[in-house]
């Protein structure tokens, strides 16, 4: 791939992550050792969170909040159909069903009126148990609203905050039982892969860090059998109980120290992010109204994706063709997302559904390039091939 070419987003990785990571190498602990706790502490002060629990994915991030809920068969999970597909998957995987919720046609979001659509269609012979509003592209959901909405319902809610790094108040989980961010590659800090759950309740947290770790427990207090933690008069000190069954969602300590070196730059990277938003805001608005950034609120935004929608029944282009344009032209662009509830194996289990909102969001967003690494130049660039692209169009002012 050229060096000039532009992929809609990237990692930023500097010097002092590197010798980060280099210097963890060198430690006694490549993992779970004290850099786990290390990062957890400074994850929970850049977000404001209570309790952090590092987990080894956003995908387990997400799954863990569920397990210490308790949820199970018998339950329904409501979940907004844009998003990608772990959001569903995580509540699968607890034996519960899923339950679609349609969007924002213009933003892709989960509100309360369609937060409260999905209550209605939802299954009566199962229990209602709680909503994971996806705070997609980085900005966040109408959590007042949907959180009115849950406690009449007597529903918990769970935050997929994946895109929200570095938004304002997100972590403090005021509506939430918890909010689960990814650290992947191209999110908002990285740790290569990995993730993190924050919570205001300490209990879950602690029960969230035995279930990363396959259940285990090794401390009297916790013990069923505490009399086998003794090797006569001595403590077995290689006793372990498992009270329940847990997973290995463990992250390592070398991805520990990169996260601890990422997050002394999160507000440095946030900005850079909304500085590029609102460059693009303003090269984008000549194509107006053919291509519209999805509105959001620069105020509390953790600048994740910049998508824009684009009417493409309007241009001589389809979505494929205008994308390979872009790429030919060095851009890279990626579509976020296919909505969930279209997939074939929520099909066969539930049926093909109506949702237009998510439908109508689908079949005009197209994700730009936009990472703290580019310049204000790259946004110039990406901007005049998307017009220049677009130039067939019958929309006069393209002409």
């Amino acid at each position: 791939m050229s060096s000039n070419f532009l992929p809609y987003s990237r990692q930023t990785i500097e010097d002092d992550d590197i010798a980060a990571v280099a210097a963890a190498l060198s430690d006694d602990f490549l993992t779970t050792g004290p850099g786990v706790e290390s990062f957890e502490r400074a994850f929970a002060n850049a977000t404001g969170a209570s309790h952090a629990v590092a987990c080894n994915s956003g995908t387990a991030a997400l799954h863990l909040p569920l397990l210490a809920l308790g949820v199970g068969p018998g339950d329904a999970v409501i979940v907004p159909s844009v998003t990608f597909v772990a959001t569903a998957n995580v509540v699968r995987m607890t034996g519960a069903e899923v339950v679609f919720a349609d969007v924002d046609p213009d933003t892709g979001l989960l509100t309360p009126e369609t937060f409260a659509q999905a209550i209605e269609r939802a299954p009566v012979e199962r229990r209602l148990a709680g909503v994971m509003p996806v705070h997609l592209n980085g900005q966040i959901c109408d959590l007042a609203g949907i959180a009115e909405i849950a406690r009449s319902h007597d529903m918990w809610i769970v935050e997929d905050a994946c895109h929200a790094l570095g938004a304002a108040d997100v972590g403090e989980c005021r509506y939430s039982a918890a909010a689960a961010f990814s650290t992947h590659a191209v999110k908002g800090i990285t740790t290569g892969e990995g993730g993190v759950v924050v919570t205001a309740d300490a209990e879950s947290a602690a029960r969230m860090a035995r279930l990363r770790s396959h259940g285990l427990v090794r401390s009297d207090d916790a013990y069923r059998h505490p009399e086998r933690a003794r090797d006569g008069d001595a403590p077995a000190r290689w006793y372990y109980e498992m009270p329940e069954i847990g997973w290995n969602y463990r992250l390592p300590d070398i991805l520990c120290a990169l996260g601890i070196s990422q997050l002394r730059k999160l507000p440095r990277l946030h900005a850079a992010r909304a500085e590029l938003a609102a460059r693009y805001r303003e090269a984008l608005a000549p194509l107006a109204p053919l291509v519209r950034p999805v509105p959001r609120d620069p105020a509390q935004d953790g600048w994740h994706l910049f998508p824009i929608l684009i009417d493409f029944a309007d241009t001589h282009h389809t979505r494929a063709t205008l994308m390979e344009t872009l790429r030919q032209s060095g851009i890279g662009t990626q579509v976020h997302y296919i909505p969930v509830h279209t997939q074939p194996y929520y099909e066969a289990r539930y049926g093909t559904q109506a949702l237009p909102g998510a439908d109508a969001y689908y079949a005009h967003c197209l994700s730009l390039p936009f990472f703290p690494g580019m310049t204000g130049g790259d946004v110039v660039r990406v901007v005049e091939a998307l017009g220049a692209a677009l130039s067939g169009s019958n929309r006069e002012e393209l002409r």
